[in-house]
């Protein structure tokens, strides 16, 4: 009875036996077609070449292990200088400023975007190369070597560019010269001196200098002399660039010695046509204005009142706006000299007339009280007359007759030797008048004010036009 059912068993399997066998050999062909076609793919891929020892970093990660053996940034402490405990190593330091971004005269800065190379010699990175070319890198590899700890002195703010990446490159030589570039925008403090704005010209600076290391350990200088600072065509709204040079010096600091300093110097002249049309022309015009109430009847209060009130105020608004934009300074500025000088014009103007009508009522009051007036004249009706005095109008005493003829002469009573000798003919005779009879002759004659103000206040004016922009141009 055991015996069947082992005999059924070993039936089973002689009958599934080559159907296990046709399995295992498609098995075996689909895995072998399987690493044809993936090989087939790593050679297209890698020319030819077949890498069976992939691995899953990327291949910019892959690439960066092999410079870092390469260089053997493992095998050195970067932390220190080049040649530590030798003599200072020399920085080279090249410039190209891409732009001047803004200028401000309220905070007395400027912005200013340039590329920073720097130049200098590591032998720890040195490597072998048979075709003699040098190797490029980014960011991420100038964190683990040293770099110069270049500084911009009197910065306010400064960054580094990093969009889409850090600007930051690093070209590393076979002979360890090493180019360190990077892309800076920086603001920066600049001394301006306002005494001729806007007719001036400022001189502004750049200032590089190391943190850490002073001239015993490391040495700035100019890589290519003055060829070393280079600018590509920079067009400013309010000012023209003069001049771009390079400069050095050292710095001192009590407390960590002398340190080199590297100047990038550039002069800026502003443009004098913004402010004429927004300043000057209107200025100038607002004091001629004033000038027409010298043309207006005296009698015509309100007109010459409102003229000049006007003018004042507007020139107020100007001197205002003016002062609005600029920075608070001790002292007094080109533009606020023409500014408070034609304000004072304008506000001699007022002041004319308040003497013409001052003295027009005085002199009518006079006339009233001598008789010269009707008894039905108001003063209060003054804006309806005309206020002109005829010379009929006016007490003029004759001047005595010169004698002509002899028989004359012969009836004049002698003088003494002391006198000055009669007057010969031709000659006019001048009287001395005391100042308190010309104050009088001028209150008698109010009028004589505007007419001598027509002349006076132009050519004051354009006086003071020729001196002031001969000094300031």
């Amino acid at each position: 009875m055991r015996i069947t059912p082992l005999g059924l068993r070993l039936l089973c399997l002689i009958w599934l036996w080559p159907a296990a066998l046709l399995s295992d050999n498609q098995f075996h062909s689909r895995r072998k077609n399987k690493d044809a076609y993936m090989g087939e793919n790593a050679r297209h891929k890698h020319g030819g070449r077949i890498d069976f020892k992939m691995k899953k970093s990327d291949s910019t990660k892959s690439l960066l292990i092999k410079s870092e053996q390469l260089l053997r940034i493992e095998d050195h402490d970067f932390a220190m200088r080049p040649g530590f405990g030798g003599s200072a190593i020399p920085v080279g330091i090249d410039v190209q400023v891409e732009s001047i971004d803004s200028i401000s005269e309220v905070n007395m800065d400027f912005t200013m975007t340039l590329y920073l190379r720097h130049y200098w010699q590591d032998d720890r990175l040195a490597f072998p190369s048979s075709n003699n070319k040098s190797r490029t890198f980014d960011a991420r590899l100038v964190k683990k070597i040293w770099v110069p700890d270049v500084f911009f002195v009197h910065s306010k703010r400064s960054f580094i560019h990093d969009t889409t990446m850090e600007n930051i490159m690093l070209r590393v030589y076979p002979d360890g010269n090493i180019l360190y570039s990077v892309r800076i925008t920086v603001t920066a403090l600049c001394s301006m001196d306002f005494s001729s704005f806007p007719l001036d010209t400022q001189n502004c600076s750049l200032e590089l200098e190391s943190y850490a290391y002073n001239e015993n350990d490391l040495m700035l200088y100019w890589k290519n002399g003055n060829d070393s600072l280079r600018t590509d065509e920079i067009v400013l709204s309010q000012f023209f660039i003069e001049e771009f040079h390079p400069s050095y010096g050292l710095a001192f600091y009590s407390s960590t010695g002398w340190y080199n300093r590297l100047y990038i110097n550039f002069i800026l002249r502003r443009h004098i046509f913004f402010f004429m049309l927004q300043t000057y022309f209107p200025t100038m015009l607002m004091v001629m204005l004033s000038w027409v109430s010298f043309w207006i009847d005296r009698r015509a209060v309100p007109a010459r009142v409102s003229l000049g009130i006007t003018t004042v105020l507007t020139m107020s608004t100007i001197i205002t706006g003016v002062s609005a934009s600029m920075p608070q300074v001790s002292y007094v500025k080109a533009v606020d000299i023409y500014l408070w000088a034609s304000f004072l014009f304008v506000f001699l103007s007022v002041i004319e007339y308040a003497a013409v009508n001052y003295f027009t009522t005085v002199e009518e009051m006079k006339k009233l009280k001598r008789g010269k007036l009707p008894v039905s004249y108001d003063a209060t009706q003054a804006m309806a007359y005309d206020g002109c005095f005829h010379d009929n109008e006016m007490d003029l005493s004759p001047f005595p007759e010169l004698p002509t003829t002899p028989s004359t002469e012969q009836a004049a009573p002698p003088q003494n030797s002391s006198t000055e000798p009669p007057p010969t003919e031709g000659t006019r005779l001048w009287r001395k008048r005391s100042v308190r009879h010309n104050i009088n002759f001028i209150m008698s004659n109010s009028y004589m004010i505007d007419s001598y103000s027509r002349i006076i206040f132009p050519v004051a004016y354009l006086l003071f036009n020729i001196i002031y922009w001969s000094l300031y141009s």
